[in-house]
């Protein structure tokens, strides 16, 4: 007993050792082995304080000033989204402010402070009429109200930000405009020499704090949009309102239509549309990417940098970041950074070291859960499998698995994309805009798998197969026929323990280091009591998804492989569990990179519409990776203590964590 629990401490103590160790690592490439000073805090606005992370050069002594730069993130995102540029700026010698936007983070203003109108634009603002109705009526939530004017910006005309009802876009900066400020107020910053950055929603908060202090005395010199979208003179006041040097980096796989001016590819066509040599300032023959037209002495100058990544990648894209810091260097002078080449950056390696912390600490959860149920009370949560009376033999596996996958998949693209935005949910209370979507889509599959489970249950008491639910992994060896309560509470008491070891290590990471366990996207952040909130409302839903999902794969369709020992019989086991809970995905990736790839466009454009494009297309990068994370922790709970409930529990949670902890709150 000694032993075993000797064992499991151990692996404990180095799992967690090996992530403080990344992270203590992460932090000083992040701060520059001591070159970057780092604080944090809030900055007010009109309608509620803003959270900030501010990197400001350890050399500069009292009385300099260095140029700064406001770093906007994109939707679904935060602060940190911004680390690879905050980091590369100040390292050589610029003071960078990076805020949660409304809506994002710990800011503590609402999405609804950005404001909407009862009307929508479909193709590029000045380019609309109402007569071909690009120009049109929206109605419909709130929620869907402000996705449909993401882009219409709040210097446009009143044609655009307000309507007949009173409605009005009323700051399209999401905070930003306050953010500019702040910065230009510090006392280390010359503010003749301010720039900003923003990447997707950040890059229409970029032009809109732009076009905010355009002929002030702190206009910026510079303006980059990581996945921007550009827009006709005609739909502002551009006699005075002008745009001082502007880059574009353009995705050459942006799965939003709207960053590719609502064409299906990014090529030679895009960069030749009259939109876009206007924005050069050249001609159909002369435009090229990756080449600098105009002057940055006067402002005019403007180039479109092609890279080849995706949407979400832009941020930590090498060589954009690269063109950016030269893009700044150049639009404040000429030999204002300092320090190393743009090529040469360290940024990324932040990013894998939080990782490996990620990764270290949800490992950890195995062997605390092991000393966990050392103890009496706990060890009642464990059980024998049950037997292998009516595992499935390998071809019906395989049918099941097929529709499993097709379900899966079938409903994703159109689920996720109603519940982001039409599902009627009370919006004051379900706030969360992609919790929302999730929502959308577990309902209809948790109903699925209602009936199919019971029509299953059927077929096996007519087999003589039916091991009540303690075969669907529900149920008790001493009680099968009944739902096992007091299974389920001593479940659900042991994955509380497991998600403050979770959530403690988030804790000290914060604390000390500054830093989130994520990897360039939002997965785990402390709570706010607004967010904490959010996370009680959403996960009942998520539990009740994951339990159903986890029973259906895990206990309803074991095979041999499920009770095979050792690391041979768990990779069996497993590799089976995951394909189950992440083919669906993983088929809608292939139906929608592949004819990316291919040069024919967006799948979810070329298949189903540009409707059911957008973010839960380009979250799937991020989600295939993390289901496959939870197919690991829910084989290992299920097969270790005969159940479903820990497994499916800690996973919920943790979804439900990632989706409230820090996305876009109404």
């Amino acid at each position: 007993m000694k032993k075993s629990w000797g064992k499991w401490a151990a692996a404990l103590a180095a799992l967690l050792c090996v992530a403080f160790v990344a992270l203590f690592f992460a932090d000083r490439i992040q701060r520059a082995n001591g070159a970057i000073t780092i604080t944090e805090g809030y900055l007010p606005s009109e309608v509620g304080d803003l959270f900030y992370k501010l990197y400001t050069p350890s050399s500069m002594k009292d009385g300099e000033k260095a140029p700064g730069v406001l770093l906007l993130h994109g939707y679904q995102n935060d602060h940190e989204t911004n680390a690879a540029y905050a980091i590369e700026l100040a390292k050589r010698g610029v003071v960078v402010l990076s805020i949660d936007e409304y809506g994002h983070g710990a800011s503590k203003p609402g999405l609804k402070e950005r404001g909407y109108v009862n009307h929508m634009v479909k193709v590029n603002y000045g380019e609309d009429s109402v007569e071909d109705r690009t120009f049109r009526p929206v109605g419909g939530s709130v929620r869907y109200r402000l996705l449909m004017n993401f882009s219409n910006l709040s210097f446009f005309d009143d044609h655009y930000t307000k309507d007949e009802a009173g409605n009005a876009v009323k700051d399209s900066s999401c905070g930003g405009v306050a953010a500019y400020k702040f910065l230009s107020e510090l006392p280390n910053v010359d503010k003749t020499r301010l720039g900003i950055s923003g990447h997707s929603m950040g890059t229409w908060a970029g032009w809109s704090v732009a076009a905010a202090y355009a002929g002030t005395d702190i206009e910026p010199k510079a303006t980059v949009l990581q996945c921007g979208e550009l827009f006709r003179d005609s739909a502002y006041d551009a006699a005075n309102i002008h745009f001082n040097n502007v880059l574009l980096l353009q995705a050459k796989w942006d799965e939003f239509s709207y960053f590719r001016d609502y064409k299906r590819t990014v090529g030679d066509n895009l960069l030749r549309s009259d939109l876009r040599t206007e924005f050069l300032g050249t001609t159909a023959d002369q435009a090229a990417w990756d080449k600098t037209f105009g002057d940055f002495a006067d402002g005019s100058a403007r180039r479109m940098e092609l890279l080849y990544t995706n949407h979400r990648l832009t941020t930590h894209n090498a060589r954009g970041l690269a063109v950016s810091l030269d893009w700044f260097d150049r639009a404040f002078g000429g030999n204002v950074l300092k320090g190393p080449a743009p090529e040469s950056q360290t940024a990324m390696g932040k990013e894998w070291l939080v990782l490996l912390a990620m990764l270290c600490t949800l490992a950890a959860l195995i062997p605390f859960f092991e000393l966990l149920v050392k103890i009496p009370f706990f060890a009642k949560a464990v059980q024998p499998l049950p037997d292998a009376v009516g595992i499935k033999p390998a071809g019906k596996w395989w049918r099941g698995a097929l529709i499993t996958i097709l379900l899966a998949g079938a409903t994703y693209p159109f689920m996720t994309q109603l519940g982001h935005a039409l599902l009627p949910l009370p919006e004051g209370i379900f706030r969360m805009t992609v919790g929302n979507g999730f929502i959308g889509w577990y309902l209809l599959l948790i109903l699925i798998m209602v009936i199919t489970s019971l029509i299953g249950a059927r077929a096996a008491k007519k087999k003589g197969t039916y091991d009540g639910f303690y075969g669907m992994g529900l149920g008790s060896k001493e009680k099968p026929n009944r739902i096992a309560w007091g299974l389920l509470l001593r479940a659900a008491l042991l994955v509380l323990c497991l998600l403050l070891l979770l959530y403690l290590v988030v804790f000290l990471a914060g604390v000390f280091f500054k830093l989130d366990l994520r990897f360039i996207w939002p997965f785990f952040k402390t709570f706010t009591w607004t967010r904490l909130g959010q996370f009680c409302v959403y996960i009942p839903v998520f539990a009740l998804f994951f339990l159903l999902n986890n029973s259906k794969i895990m206990a309803s369709m074991r095979t041999k492989a499920t009770y095979q020992t050792g690391i041979k019989g768990f990779l069996s086991n497993w590799w089976r569990n995951a394909l189950l809970m992440v083919g669906g995905i993983l088929l809608i990736v292939l139906i929608e990179y592949i004819p990316f790839f291919l040069g024919v466009g967006p799948g979810a454009d070329v298949f189903f519409g540009s409707t059911f494009g957008g973010p839960f297309m380009s979250l799937l990068i991020l989600f295939v990776p993390q289901v496959v994370v939870f197919s690991v922790l829910c084989t290992y709970f299920y097969r270790r203590t005969g159940s479903v409930y820990t497994g499916a529990l800690l996973v919920a949670s943790i979804a439900a964590w990632i989706v409230t902890g820090g996305s876009s709150m109404l």
